[in-house]
C-alpha cells in the first residue's frame, strides 16, 4: 500500500487525482439538480427566458476563469517540479512505458483490442457518435436544465461510457499498470522482474472449436463460430425494435436514428464485455480471420 501512495503522489499523476475529485463533484452536483429538478411540474430553470449576449457576459466570465486557471498552474509550478526525468536513451526503453494520462485511456483498450480497432476504429466512432448527437436525439425536453426524469437514456449512457469506462480506463492505466504492463492491485508492490504466464484462448476454443487446425491454417470453422457471436450480439438490437417499435419513444425516433443509436450503444458495451472477458476468463479474441481480428 505505501508504494501505491507514492505512485499516486506522484507530480505527473496529480492531475489525474484532480480530475477524479472535480468529475465526481460535478457529476454529484448535477445528479442533485436532476432531483430537485424532477420533483417540481416546471422546473425553474425551464422558466428563465432572459437571454444574454455572448459578448461582454459569456467572453467576461472566460476570462476571468482563464486568469483563474494560469494563476493556479504558476503557483502549482512554484511548489512542484516538472517530472522531468534523465534524456532519453536509445537503447533503455522505460518500464513501464506509459503514453500522457489523456491518452492512457486508448493506451489501455490496447489491451482488449487488436491496435487498428484501438487506435482508429473506436476512437473515430467516438468522434462520430458525439457529433451525430444532435441530429438523432430529438428528444427537446430538458432542454436548459438537469433532468433525469425526462432523459433517462441520455444521461445513463453519459454516466456509463465517460464516467464508468473513460475515466475508469485512465485511472487503470495510470495506476493499476505496471512493470510489463501488468495489472498490480493497491496493495501489491510494482516488481520490476515480475513475470506472469498468460495462457490466453479464442473464444471458440471455449467451446471445443481450434483457431488453427493441425496444419497451422486457421480452421473455417471458428471463423465462422466468431462472425455468429458478433451478429448475434447486434441482432439485440434488432430484436429490441421488434418488440418496442410501437412505443412513443422508439416511434419519434424512427428507424434510422435508432439503428445508429443501437449501433454505437452496443459498440460502446462491447468494450467492458471484452474487458471482462480478457480479465477474468483471459479471452483474447472472439472472432480471429487472416485480415484482422476482434
Amino acid at each position: 500500500m505505501e508504494s501505491f501512495l507514492k505512485i499516486i503522489l506522484k507530480p505527473d499523476n496529480l492531475p489525474i487525482l484532480f480530475l477524479l475529485f472535480t468529475v465526481i463533484g460535478y457529476t454529484w452536483l448535477s445528479i442533485s439538480k436532476m432531483r430537485k429538478n424532477d420533483t417540481q411540474d416546471i422546473p425553474e430553470e425551464a422558466k428563465l427566458s432572459d437571454k444574454v449576449q455572448v459578448w461582454p457576459n459569456l467572453v467576461r466570465v472566460e476570462f476571468i476563469a482563464s486568469i483563474v486557471v494560469m494563476v493556479i498552474l504558476v503557483v502549482w509550478s512554484i511548489f512542484i517540479d516538472a517530472p522531468l526525468e534523465e534524456p532519453a536513451n536509445p537503447t533503455l526503453t522505460p518500464n513501464p512505458s506509459k503514453a500522457p494520462w489523456y491518452f492512457l485511456g486508448l493506451q489501455e483498450i490496447l489491451v482488449y483490442f487488436d491496435p487498428w480497432i484501438a487506435g482508429v476504429i473506436l476512437p473515430t466512432l467516438i468522434i462520430v457518435g458525439l457529433i451525430a448527437i444532435p441530429y438523432i436525439d430529438n428528444n427537446e425536453k430538458g432542454s436548459g436544465y438537469y433532468t433525469y426524469k425526462e432523459r433517462k437514456f441520455a444521461v445513463l449512457t453519459f454516466l456509463v461510457g465517460f464516467i464508468i469506462l473513460w475515466v475508469a480506463l485512465i485511472v487503470l492505466g495510470t495506476f493499476m499498470r505496471g512493470p510489463g504492463w501488468y495489472f498490480f492491485w493497491p496493495w501489491e508492490y510494482w516488481d520490476t522482474h515480475r513475470v506472469v504466464a498468460l495462457t490466453n484462448v479464442d473464444l471458440s476454443e471455449i467451446f471445443g472449436i481450434n483457431t488453427k487446425d493441425a496444419f497451422g491454417k486457421l480452421n473455417p470453422f471458428a471463423i465462422i463460430f466468431g462472425i455468429v457471436v458478433i451478429t448475434a450480439y447486434y441482432s439485440i438490437g434488432v430484436i429490441y425494435w421488434i418488440k418496442k417499435k410501437n412505443t412513443p419513444l422508439l416511434q419519434e425516433l424512427g428507424l434510422l436514428r435508432y439503428s445508429i443509436t443501437a449501433f454505437l450503444f452496443l459498440t460502446m458495451m462491447s468494450l467492458p464485455i471484452k474487458m471482462v472477458l480478457r480479465l477474468a476468463f483471459n479471452i483474447k479474441y472472439v472472432l480471429v480471420t487472416p485480415w484482422f481480428n476482434i
